[in-house]
């Protein structure tokens, strides 16, 4: 993350986790007329497993947005006019730092580096493990380590198939499902009406 975004990811951190989510992490997209403020949430790891597992709900999304609203008005970190989108991680979770590529170990991921490395900026490879702040990867047999500030995004990449997502030859194509399934309103102004952009 930089250093914007991790400033801001200190900042919203505590107050997800009073509402019982977790931050996982947030991606700030600055861009002509007004940036994109986008924060990845999920439920804690321990309620996520099992039968009973609990899942982000679209409710949670809108309680997020609205408590992180009101603390981004009085904290004021972002400069001009931005936009808030909340979301869960969906299917293919984005992955932030080295903890999140430890927990997924053996799945596939998509990423981006900052910089590019024995001639790459993007690679898909499956995680074999974590080293202190080094991500190893498998790409085609071989062994890739990544460090893991040199890790602009990433995210996983389901196996649609294993999962009976995927189209087959004998059953109508049912599309891929998106990956934010738990998106919320856009950040919501002083006034009642969601899905305002956020002007100063």
């Amino acid at each position: 993350m930089s250093e914007k975004t991790s400033e801001i990811a200190q900042l919203l951190a505590p107050t997800v986790a009073s509402l019982g989510l977790e931050l996982l992490g947030i991606e700030y997209l600055p861009a002509p007329g007004g940036a994109t403020l986008r924060l990845y949430i999920d439920v804690p790891a321990a309620e996520g497993e099992g039968e009973a597992a609990r899942t982000v709900t679209i409710e949670d999304c809108e309680s997020v947005s609205r408590e992180v609203s009101a603390q981004l008005d009085v904290a004021d970190p972002i400069s001009g006019n931005y936009t808030l989108e909340v979301s869960s991680p969906g299917l293919d979770r984005p992955l932030f730092g080295a903890a999140h590529f430890a927990r997924f170990a053996g799945e596939q991921a998509k990423v981006a580096l900052k910089l590019p490395q024995d001639g790459r900026r993007r690679l898909q490879g499956r995680i074999m493990r974590v080293e202190g702040d080094t991500v190893v990867f498998d790409l085609d047999g071989a062994e890739f380590a990544v460090a893991a500030d040199n890790i602009d995004r990433a995210r996983l990449v389901p196996d649609w198939e294993a999962l009976g997502l995927a189209p087959s030859k004998h059953s109508p194509f049912r599309g891929k499902p998106a990956g934010k399934p738990g998106k919320a309103s856009k950040h919501p102004s002083n006034k009642p009406a969601a899905g305002e952009p956020h002007a100063e």
